[in-house]
């Protein structure tokens, strides 16, 4: 083999001398862990042996991942377009390696085709198995979940996946776009305005620009303006059987503070599903680094900590569906609620939480808003920092979230502007954060200032930044702009449906009963509203939606915990001392021997 360094994301391509004795991909990137001899005994426990020939083939590209491979001998190829004149090696794996990456934990389809090279033999173990494993043994389920999470990375950066084919223009093809960047879909954007390759895409499919955008994977399927759910039901996203549309708790959005009310409340036993109209994380499941969070003294990527949280909720038997985009909230009858959705589905439920988060205010300065999508983002992931390169970039925001992009893009542009409305930091800004931005070499914080306009007809170029004290203008060329600025809740279409303050958030507690233009609802019931109850009993909001909540990953989660103990309390459940598990009984019959009571008196 040549001496040669294969660049990030390629293989490196054997001799011909050397093709008998296959190359294995270095583990570079911690992408491809060894297993133990302790850890593949265990997972041998659960799975069975089975001999592999040449050209076998264990994962096929556009198929659901069912099974878990272990190598236990020989050697296994990873390749995109398998079968085609584009056909490519992304990695090969030896002995102790596993074959799989993050759609294989969520029984997605795969992105990839998985082939023997050599004779030998695998561990096949179930996906049902190994979710039980990876959810009950530490060391596999964390050897697993980083690498399955490496990888779906890797793929990301290798362009792999289906093709979106749109112009940088089109609404339609930002909204695929940013459905595909916020879950973590490898794919690859193809602009009709600049790439030569879509044209020659366009005649291959006899299709024309109007016809645009295009979702093309494989070249065997291909989808015109898929809606965003189309597009999730061709990768295998989760959704809820046909049918299944009643159980004990809705949980709608699934950010920090759903996603532990999922935990909690399906541990608890109480049937629950979790709905979410565009991805899994919330804000917080783009955040490049969360370093505040307690339990995580080195940080967590708001990626990883989703893929637990989802993992530990579907090991509980919460349901999760997306995408889903609420609609509407009234009651049902008596005992339950009804949420509908834009698609014309419905579930009802007896108690609902509401989770749904808030979103970054978008900036409104002249020649923003066809550059958006492209080079003006809402977020800062690796898929918005690859497209930087070698360009510098500005930063609007001074909150954590803000912050936390700064020192994430300061790792791959040049030079980071960090543009401050007010006199400091500090003013809304983690001490941690403002030591570490002020001291990185490659960002200029820059106070009193705000955006006044934008300049760039395909990609941004300039923008137009004003000092508020002195009035004085000045250029900065920048490619790409990262706003964080003020939050809007998705609440819209709560309106009529329970009270919200003047900025639109759910009113809670106290000051949601007085809101309530129906004060019988609380009297019938003989009691107060509950601290994280809306202004309809049996309806509670958790976290950034709340009016008034803390705007932190931790009380998030906190906020969702709890919300699942007035869950309890507004179904009439109620502890028996000295009961911690399905042995605890419940005041009223209708109530599933499942769950397990937990009652705290300083929630009282």
């Amino acid at each position: 083999m040549s001496g040669d360094q294969p660049l990030p994301g390629e293989e490196p391509v054997p001799d011909k001398a050397d093709e008998a004795a296959f190359w294995e991909t270095p583990d570079t990137y911690g992408a491809y862990p060894r297993l133990t001899e302790e850890q593949t005994a265990r997972l041998a426990e659960h799975g069975q042996r089975r001999n592999m020939a040449p050209n076998d083939v264990l994962i096929r590209e556009g198929e659901r991942c069912e099974t878990f491979y272990v190598v236990l001998s020989g050697t296994v190829a990873v390749f995109e377009d398998y079968g085609t004149p584009q056909e490519h090696v992304l990695r090969v794996h030896g002995p102790g390696r596993f074959i799989g990456e993050l759609g294989l934990l969520h029984g997605q389809v795969a992105f990839y085709t998985a082939v023997a090279r050599e004779p030998g033999e695998v561990l096949v173990v179930s996906l049902d198995q190994l979710r039980h494993l990876v959810s009950q043994d530490s060391t596999i389920g964390d050897t697993v979940l980083r690498a399955c999470l490496c990888r779906r990375a890797l793929l990301v950066g290798q362009g792999a996946g289906f093709r979106i084919i749109g112009s940088r223009y089109s609404p339609d093809t930002r909204r695929l776009r940013e459905f595909a960047v916020r879950n973590r879909l490898p794919h690859r954007w193809i602009d009709l305005e600049t790439d030569k390759e879509a044209e020659e895409l366009l005649r291959r499919f006899g299709v024309g620009p109007a016809e645009t955008p295009l979702v093309i994977w494989r070249d065997t399927t291909l989808l015109r303006n898929p809606s965003n759910a189309e597009l999730a039901r061709l990768i295998g996203l989760p959704s809820l059987p046909a049918g299944n549309r009643h159980g004990d708790v809705l949980i709608v959005g699934s950010g920090p503070a759903g996603l532990a009310a999922a935990v909690y409340a399906a541990s608890e036993g109480l049937s629950t599903t979790v709905v979410e109209a565009m991805a899994t994380g919330g804000q917080a499941g783009t955040s490049s680094r969360i370093e505040n969070l307690l339990g995580f003294p080195s940080g967590i990527s708001g990626a990883e900590l989703t893929e637990r949280a989802v993992l530990q909720a579907d090991k509980f038997g919460a349901r999760i569906s997306l995408p889903l985009e609420a609609t509407g909230l009234h009651p049902k009858d008596e005992d339950h609620y009804e949420v509908t959705f834009a698609d014309g589905s419905e579930i009802a439920a007896r108690a609902v939480v509401l989770a749904v988060g808030a979103h970054y205010r978008r900036l409104q300065v002249p020649g923003i808003e066809h550059l958006e999508g492209t080079s003006v983002h809402y977020s800062a992931t690796v898929y918005e920092a690859q497209q930087c390169g070698s360009d510098p970039v500005a930063v609007v925001g001074g909150g954590n979230s803000a912050g936390q992009a700064v020192l994430f893009l300061a790792g791959y542009a040049p030079q980071v502007h960090l543009l401050v409305r007010g006199a400091s930091l500090e003013a809304n800004m983690s001490r941690y954060l403002v030591d570490q931005v002020e001291r990185h070499p490659r960002v200029e914080v820059m106070l009193h200032t705000e955006v006044t306009e934008v300049f760039g007809q395909e990609v941004l170029e300039e923008l137009d930044v004003v000092d508020n004290r002195t009035g004085g203008h000045r250029r900065l060329a920048v490619r790409s702009l990262f706003v964080f600025t003020g939050a809007e809740p998705h609440t819209e279409w709560l309106a009529d449906a329970v009270a919200l303050d003047s900025r639109g958030f759910v009113l809670t507690g106290p000051e949601a009963q007085e809101a309530c233009d129906y004060p019988e609802l609380w009297h019938g019931r003989g009691r107060s509203c509950m601290t994280l109850e809306a202004s309809l009993p049996g309806v509670f909001a958790v976290g950034d939606v709340r009016s008034g909540s803390v705007k932190r990953v931790a009380s998030a989660a906190g906020e969702g915990a709890m919300a699942i103990h007035f869950v309890h309390r507004h179904l009439g459940h109620s502890a028996v001392p000295g009961t911690t598990g399905t042995s605890a009984v419940a005041a009223h019959s209708d109530v599933s021997p499942r769950i397990r009571h937990k009652e705290s008196a300083w929630l009282a």
